[in-house]
């Protein structure tokens, strides 16, 4: 199983990518970890909704253009479906079971995700109705992917 996260922007402090970086040492263990980063826009203080919208466009399409056809796409939105950490195990197994290879984790840069980026999706995920930091929620995300592989595989995890 490949499991790619694509994000918006770079991580610029230190321990976000130290986490990153761990996490990505423990899923070496179980899939092939990938982070594919696109550049993101500088929003200005007090831009406009037309602004606000050209820089989710433009975002939108360096994530479209790194999207797998074959992949299955799901992206972080406030609005996707929430799954317990055991639910999101057997998602995950039920997709490879049923002969899913490569899955891809979306998450959008501080304005969110543009709607052509939501309607490419499979599956629309949320964690919470909270507004976190994309970089930390790269962190957040890999440990419940890290988590749910422990769980599919029988291994003790922390509930």
């Amino acid at each position: 199983m490949k499991i790619s996260i694509v994000c918006v922007g770079k991580i610029k402090e230190s321990f976000y990518r130290e986490a990153v970086a761990e996490y990505a040492k423990r899923l070496s263990r179980y899939c092939k970890p990938e982070i594919v980063e696109v550049p993101d826009e500088k929003t200005p203080d007090g831009a406009s909704l037309q602004m606000k919208e050209q820089i989710l466009e433009k975002e939108g399409r360096r994530i479209l253009e790194k999207l797998h056809e074959d992949a299955y796409i799901c992206t972080l939105e406030i609005g996707g479906k929430r799954l317990s950490s055991e639910e999101l195990a057997r998602w995950m197994e039920k997709l490879t079971v049923s002969g899913t290879s490569h899955i891809m984790f979306v998450i959008g840069g501080s304005l969110g995700l543009h709607e052509s980026v939501s309607r490419r999706a499979d599956f629309s995920l949320s964690f919470s109705d909270m507004t976190f930091p994309h970089q930390l929620m790269r962190v957040i995300l890999m440990e419940q992917i890290y988590r749910a592989f422990r769980i599919i595989h029988g291994e003790p995890y922390h509930k």
